[in-house]
């Protein structure tokens, strides 16, 4: 929903540099400046709201398990991150072989429950991102919508803007739009179905995080 909603704004609103030297063309505005909140404005909606309640309903068994799985992943790591510690610890600092086998094997066990995690969570994640793209598909008609009936012909995002008044944010305008443009939502994508439009691909696994280059910057133990 994030990248949706920047490329919109980005279509609408100007950075904070840009805003700041086309000040005097600003000021020649036919009507006047608003400060819209994209992201809250979807959460916010009564669609959104709605959905995510049905979700943790019908959902609710993937939802434990997940929950249940990353609870007693989060434990193995820590343990096995705690060993790790404690061995280089003990090496004063230095790698050794035992040290670095260790670690890949702590890199391992990382990545494979990355990949479970994903797995698990693959049906919340779907359902989650069809009830937001629904809601976002009418998000720029709800803007414009908001708009007009403001008399504004220029919308800032709340980022590219150094302080305003809070008679100048028009996202509950918007949200009310969208909740007339799209009261309601389903929660179970279509067979095949992805984000983007991208029915019949499988879905892309989420990149990894980066690992550290040594066992000596392998993350300490919370």
């Amino acid at each position: 929903m994030k990248t949706f909603i920047k490329a919109l704004a980005l279509g609408i609103a100007p950075v904070t540099a840009i805003a700041l030297t086309a000040a005097p063309a600003a000021a020649q505005s036919k009507q006047g400046i608003a400060v819209v909140d994209l992201q809250r404005a979807v959460a916010t909606s009564a669609a959104y709201s709605t959905a995510r309640t049905q979700i943790q309903t019908t959902y609710k068994a993937q939802i434990d398990s997940f929950t249940a799985r990353k609870t007693a992943i989060d434990t193995d790591l820590k343990t096995k991150g705690d060993a790790l510690q404690a061995a280089l610890k003990a090496a004063g600092g230095k790698p050794t072989p035992a040290i670095e086998t260790q670690y890949q094997q702590f890199q391992q066990s990382q990545q494979t429950a990355q990949a479970e995690l994903q797995r698990l969570g693959q049906p919340i994640a779907l359902a989650n991102a069809y009830v937001e793209e629904q809601i976002t598909a009418k998000l720029s008609d709800a803007l414009k919508a908001a708009m007009t009936k403001a008399k504004v012909d220029l919308v800032l995002s709340p980022d590219a803007t150094v302080s305003y008044q809070p008679t100048v944010d028009i996202t509950a305008a918007v949200v009310t739009e969208l909740n007339t443009l799209v009261p309601s939502v389903g929660i179970t994508p279509p067979a095949g179905w992805q984000p983007g439009g991208r029915q019949g691909q499988a879905a892309a696994p989420a990149a990894a995080a980066p690992a550290p280059a040594n066992p000596a910057q392998a993350p300490k133990s919370r």
